[in-house]
């Protein structure tokens, strides 16, 4: 087996990135019976708020305590999970349990080193070395992606969902008894119609818009992803300039899911997938608006750089097939005064920053410029 095919190959023979959006639609969920009860949701890639289920979804009950959440730092995706989590402070009652940044064709290991080659580590909770084995202990003979992140029935072992755009919207929904008091509203009502189309376009012209310029099978899909990704991010840059978050003067939903692109963009993005037209450093309104919210509790505070880094250059052999990891950028510039205060606004509204993270949580040393024991606060 050569090296690309242990690891997994990301770049199809076809023209054009198209990602698989069928996930386990499972949710857990405050009233089971009232939930099944709902009409079900029409179709979304970016789930959806006050419907039911999906044809043939299950309904799991909320119990705090039952479910260990399994988010690698390294995944955009699993990031929104972590940041949501934190945000509401629902640490307590949804454990977390953290895959190295490495994995190959057969899924994510909980290994500490991040190397597939070099497993040996379980879960301590879970009790698996793969995250496949929690997939396979639901569903024996599951054919699709073993991805992050997913939400595990530690009774029984096995993933109730894996459906991350409906995660964090019923963390925000199904969970809310157990929020922390002065957790944020990232679903205001008020501001939900205005939301649901910035999410939609934030998820497949930006979230989705650097895998496919990434993955693009031709130079001209490259060359079409590329000018679709760029439209949208000189968008976010107009939209952004009399308005300090994306919608409103809190932050909601639409930030966290646009965030986890915007952190990752200089440090993978723009080298490994070549999204290089410039820097998001030298975008003003744009990387202003990512410092504002990398220094705001709850969001920096959860990016390990070094892990970013590793998955991308060391998983997609087939884009990098050295596995070098390059050494930059530099990175005290997430920690330069952003400005944004000017616009107003206030990122919790009435409500508080999480509190510090938990100790267990802490991202190392070295893999992020939050060193300190009290990241800075934004205002």
């Amino acid at each position: 087996m050569t090296n690309e095919q242990a690891m997994g190959g990301y770049v199809t023979g076809g023209q054009a990135f198209e990602r698989d959006t069928q996930y386990i639609e499972d949710r857990i969920v405050a009233d089971p019976a009232a939930v099944r009860a709902l009409p079900a949701p029409p179709p979304s890639k970016i789930g959806s708020v006050g419907y039911g289920l999906a044809p043939d979804a299950e309904a799991w009950p909320v119990e705090p305590g039952r479910y260990r959440l399994v988010a690698a730092a390294a995944c955009p995706w699993a990031n929104r999970t972590l940041i949501v989590r934190r945000l509401l402070g629902l640490e307590h009652v949804i454990s977390l349990g953290r895959p190295g940044p490495v994995h190959d064709a057969r899924s994510w290991t909980f290994d500490r080193e991040g190397s597939p080659d070099n497993a040996g580590d379980v879960d301590p909770v879970l009790g698996t070395a793969r995250l496949q084995q929690n997939y396979f202990a639901r569903f024996p003979d599951y054919p699709r992606g073993i991805t992050v992140p997913a939400i595990v029935d530690v009774p029984s072992g096995g993933v109730v969902t894996n459906d991350y755009p409906q995660i964090t919207l019923d963390f925000s929904t199904q969970w809310r008894p157990f929020h922390r008091d002065g957790a944020p509203d990232l679903l205001p009502q008020d501001r939900l119609s205005q939301m649901w189309p910035v999410i939609e376009r934030v998820f497949t012209e930006i979230n989705n818009g650097v895998y496919r310029c990434g993955f693009a099978g031709s130079q001209e899909a490259y060359d079409a992803a590329y000018a679709r990704l760029w439209e949208a991010m000189d968008w976010l840059e107009e939209r952004l300039a009399g308005s300090r978050y994306l919608v409103g003067d809190t932050i909601t939903e639409a930030d966290v899911r646009l965030f986890t692109t915007l952190v990752r963009f200089d440090a993978v993005y723009h080298g490994h997938f070549k999204t290089n037209r410039n820097k998001l450093a030298e975008m003003d309104r744009l990387w202003a608006y990512a410092r504002d919210l990398f220094q705001t509790p709850g969001f920096g505070d959860t990016v390990d750089f070094a892990q970013i880094k590793r998955h991308y250059y060391a998983t997609h052999t087939d884009i990098n097939p050295t596995r070098i990891v390059p050494a930059g950028p530099e990175l005290s510039n997430w920690l330069e005064p952003h400005g944004r205060e000017r616009l107003g606004g206030s990122p919790f509204g009435d409500g508080t920053p999480p509190g510090p993270v938990p100790e267990e949580e802490r991202v190392p040393e070295g893999h992020t410029p939050l060193e300190s024991p009290d990241p800075p606060r934004s205002a």
